[in-house]
């Protein structure tokens, strides 16, 4: 064989992702993102911030308070706690309260939850930095953008090998925003990711658990450690992700690495947000929509129905579909179960529903037995087809796909506004509430974010 013919046969060198990845972060500035985005990414720190604070009622979240926090305290809020915790602490106990209520935003091209990882990495150094809300919102924008579009590039491969791309993507988010908000150059931040490749980890088989939101947590810790490790000099590959036996390689089979931003004016990450309304796992959100169109339009209800057929995809019946679940966590991740609840009326946005009662209910463990799942190729990821036969001889059906982004701004503000209130009076009061919601509302024209932590604390 010659040369020629061997140098023919050479596999195509990969796209540097990584450094592809660490320059359009390290070049960001905040007037290359639309006012658009900008706002957006207000939605989604308001949304996760009031998620926080009811989520550090749950049990888990008090459990890593317990281990981590002591009467030294630190620099950084720990939200709805009265507490400070160092920073890395701080950014791994909010990032797991974020995501202790599966109540946070979604982002298709990510497969899982970006701002749960990367909001409670730049909130806390941020207030341990004195940075401004500008630099908050421009370096949440470079976070989010980079892991929704290494989440993009891994496709559905990497989720259904089983890892949670929440804490796998989320860490990549995390170390970029953390890096461009520290400022780092080209090469620092390459560091970071390279650091970040090998601290992404995240299992599905913990879902309906507490190590679930643990993920998310660990994701912003590992992300903001890795930055700050890069800033200091600590090395690591610049190929960690698409290079030989990096992050592609070892974890996302069909890998297709590209640029962070192939087009300028394309939509910002941060603009495809998606946003829950039913407090549980969003795949299940679509067929909850389905079923509440259904009962409004017919006025029918549980007592009314024979069978029910969900056509889902098949990716869900690994995600959502535990079959009995025994506490109100599991519930959020039993789409049967969810189904019975919801032709029966239930307040699938109320935190209380998700109760250990309501999942060991006889009602509700009958009816859910009477729900075929039926995986459906043809759907989008987050398009649901339910089909109730009622026990009168009718047969009624109706179709949603939750995967859209609302395209009213004002009025995906209100919404999230009153979820938050929702979410926050009850733990901060009123007062607070409202404080922070007006503070996130103008966070462009914070010089630092002590008066919203404080809010929020």
């Amino acid at each position: 064989m010659s040369v020629a013919e061997q140098h023919d046969q050479t596999p195509e060198a990969p796209f540097p992702v990584t450094a592809d990845a660490a320059a359009w972060t390290a070049r960001l500035r905040a007037d290359d993102i639309s006012a658009s985005a900008v706002e957006r990414a207000k939605h989604a720190l308001l949304d996760v911030i009031g998620c926080g604070i009811a989520g550090q009622e749950e049990p888990l979240s008090a459990i890593l308070r317990d281990e981590l926090l002591d009467e030294t305290g630190g620099p950084c809020t720990v939200v709805a706690s009265g507490r400070r915790a160092r920073l890395h602490d701080a950014a791994l106990i909010n990032g797991a309260a974020m995501h202790a209520l599966d109540y946070d935003d979604v982002n298709r091209r990510l497969h899982g939850h970006p701002t749960t990882c990367i909001a409670p990495a730049v909130l806390a150094l941020a207030e341990q930095l004195g940075s401004s809300g500008a630099d908050v919102l421009t370096s949440f924008v470079a976070g989010t953008e980079v892991a929704c579009a290494l989440g993009e590039m891994c496709d559905e491969g990497h989720y259904e090998a089983g890892f949670h791309a929440t804490g796998t993507m989320g860490t990549f988010g995390a170390a970029a925003a953390c890096a461009r908000l520290m400022g780092l150059d080209e090469a620092a931040t390459a560091n970071a990711l390279g650091l970040a490749a090998s601290q992404a980890s995240g299992l599905k088989a913990n879902f309906g658990t507490m190590t679930k939101p643990f993920h998310a947590g660990k994701a912003a810790m590992n992300g903001l450690l890795a930055a700050r490790l890069a800033a200091r000099g600590f090395t690591a590959s610049d190929q960690a992700i698409e290079g030989a036996h990096g992050f592609a390689q070892a974890q996302s089979p069909g890998f297709d690495g590209g640029p962070i931003r192939p087009r300028a004016d394309a939509p910002f990450a941060v603009e495809q947000m998606l946003y829950k309304y039913h407090a549980a796992c969003f795949l299940t959100h679509s067929t909850l929509n389905a079923i509440r169109a259904l009962r409004e339009e017919h006025g029918v209800g549980l007592d009314d129905i024979e069978n029910a057929n969900l056509k889902i995809r098949s990716t869900h019946l690994s995600v959502c579909c535990i079959p009995e679940p025994a506490t109100g966590l599991e519930i959020k991740f039993s789409i049967a179960h969810l189904a019975a609840m919801g032709l029966d009326g239930a307040d699938t946005a109320a935190l209380g529903t998700y109760s250990d009662a309501n999942a060991t209910d006889p009602r509700y463990a009958q009816a859910r037995r009477r729900v075929q799942l039926d995986p459906d190729p043809a759907l989008q990821r987050t398009e649901a087809e339910v089909t109730l036969d009622l026990k009168d001889g009718r047969t009624l059906s109706a179709t949603d796909d939750v995967g859209i982004p609302a395209p009213d701004s004002d009025g995906q503000w209100r919404r999230l506004s009153d979820k938050f209130t929702s979410l926050s009076t009850p733990v901060i009061g009123a007062d607070r509430t409202a404080d922070a919601i007006g503070r996130v509302a103008a966070l462009e024209k914070e010089s630092d974010l002590g008066a919203l932590m404080k809010a929020v604390g």
